[in-house]
Parts: structure tokens; C-alpha cells; sequence
């Protein structure tokens, strides 16, 4: 023990000059979040515009009817914007408190590839069918945000096979990729509608997964637009916002 006691006595004493301080009381302003680090990807939630704009007509006529009607079939070639405006019209709607819950639902159809049984409950078993509305609602809400309505089901996922009996109120409903439902599965979703909601159907006729003659969102879309309270709106070509690539191919294929 004397030992101890005396190489403790002799060991050199730390000089305040190098003790610091973790935060810079001085600087009130100051927050860790700030600077060139925090830019890097995953550090802080990604900045969005909270009001997004229409990059052709029909894109400007698909959010006017969103905003003018309860039920809207927004149909047109993949890049057109469909789905991202859905979501982005449900954000804003939930932002202004206008709807209480957004729910999203999307066939569970391969494109063409069978990947076999997923494991985890509804949510993982969904989530890679609903990639393309995580990545939407990501971009609107951010991270943080997202992980907060997914768990306290402010963002609700409901599988299509589980929609039957259901009365959807004060919600904004997507259905993504309708083409890929049957006309008896969107006759379903469409009369599951409720007080105080907003239902938009989104798909390309022409890219179902389905055998052509079971894909119901063209018989659907034909017999809703003679309804006076419907809105059906196509787009075309010229309305597609990804790689200009995209466009010219789809005038050939």
C-alpha cells in the first residue's frame, strides 16, 4: 500500500489547461447537429418543400381533383408522378389536420418473379410492395416523423385481402399499383370509403402484372367516369419526370 501511495504522490497532477469542455457555453447558438458533418446522409432528416408543384398540365389537373373530389383514378405511364402526388396531397392533408390517418395499400403481386414466403409480421411481410410509398413518405415527412405514424398507427398499412367489412373514415386512402388488382377486388376498396376521406387509385393499365384480362382498373376507370362525383384523370407521355430515356421507350415497347 505505501508503494501506491507514493507513485499516486509523485504521478503528475492533470493541469486544467487540458481539461475542455463539451459544449461551447459561450456560443448559445451552438447545436451538434450544425456543420459539415451533420450533412452527411442518416445524421438529420432530409429538407423538403411542404407544398409541391405540378410539372405538366394533367399533373396540375390530377392535384386540382384530389383536392376537388373524394375519390380520384389517377392513370398513366410509370414516372408520371402518380403515386408521389397521392402521398404528397395525403401529408398535406394530414399536416392541415383536414384527415386523421393516412392508409396506404398496394397489391401483393410480383413483377413477374415468384420470392417465395417472407418472414415478420403484416408490416415486414408488406414492406418491400410498398417500398416505392415508404420512399414517398419519406421524402415528405423524413425519417423520424415516419417511424412516429408508422408506430402509433397514424400511417396505417392495410393489406387489400384485408379490406373487406372495413368503413374508412376521416382517412386518406392510396391504392398504388391498382392494375394489379381484379375489377372484384377495386369494386371492394372503392365502396370501403367513409365520412371525411379521400381515396385515390393510381396505376398503369398498360403494365399489370396479372393476366390482361384479369386486371380490373380499366373496366373500373370506364364505368366511374360517368360518375358525376368521380374523378378520372390520364396521363400521358409528356407528363413523365424521370430520365427523358424513359419517354422514348415507352413510345416503342
Amino acid at each position: 500500500m505505501g508503494k501506491r501511495a507514493a507513485r499516486r504522490r509523485n504521478r503528475p497532477q492533470q493541469s486544467d489547461n487540458n481539461v475542455h469542455e463539451l459544449f461551447d457555453e459561450k456560443n448559445a447558438d451552438w447545436h451538434p447537429l450544425q456543420g459539415e458533418a451533420a450533412e452527411q446522409k442518416g445524421q438529420r432528416d432530409q429538407s423538403y418543400r411542404r407544398n409541391i408543384r405540378p410539372k405538366s398540365e394533367n399533373q396540375a389537373a390530377l392535384m386540382e381533383a384530389i383536392d376537388a373530389f373524394n375519390l380520384v383514378l389517377a392513370l398513366g405511364p410509370a414516372g408520371t408522378g402518380k403515386t408521389y402526388i397521392a402521398v404528397s396531397k395525403a401529408v398535406e392533408a394530414l399536416d392541415k389536420g383536414d384527415i386523421g390517418r393516412i392508409v396506404l395499400a398496394r397489391p401483393a403481386v410480383e413483377a413477374g418473379e415468384n420470392i417465395g414466403f417472407l418472414p415478420g409480421d403484416v408490416e415486414a411481410k408488406m414492406a418491400p410492395y410498398l417500398r416505392p410509398l415508404y420512399d414517398a413518405l419519406n421524402d415528405r415527412l423524413g425519417t423520424k416523423r415516419l417511424r412516429t405514424y408508422l408506430s402509433d398507427g397514424t400511417i396505417e398499412i392495410a393489406p387489400i385481402g384485408y379490406m373487406r367489412g372495413r368503413t374508412l373514415n376521416n382517412a386518406f386512402v392510396v391504392i398504388d399499383e391498382a392494375q394489379n388488382c381484379t375489377y372484384g377486388q377495386l369494386k371492394m376498396l372503392v365502396t370501403r370509403l367513409g365520412w371525411n376521406s379521400t381515396m385515390i387509385l393510381t396505376g398503369d393499365p398498360d403494365q399489370t402484372d396479372l393476366l390482361p384480362e384479369m386486371s380490373g382498373l380499366s373496366e373500373m376507370s370506364e364505368r366511374l367516369e360517368n360518375v358525376e362525383d368521380v374523378a378520372c384523370v390520364q396521363l400521358r407521355d409528356k407528363d413523365i419526370v424521370r430520365h427523358p430515356l424513359v419517354a422514348s421507350m415507352l413510345t416503342v415497347l
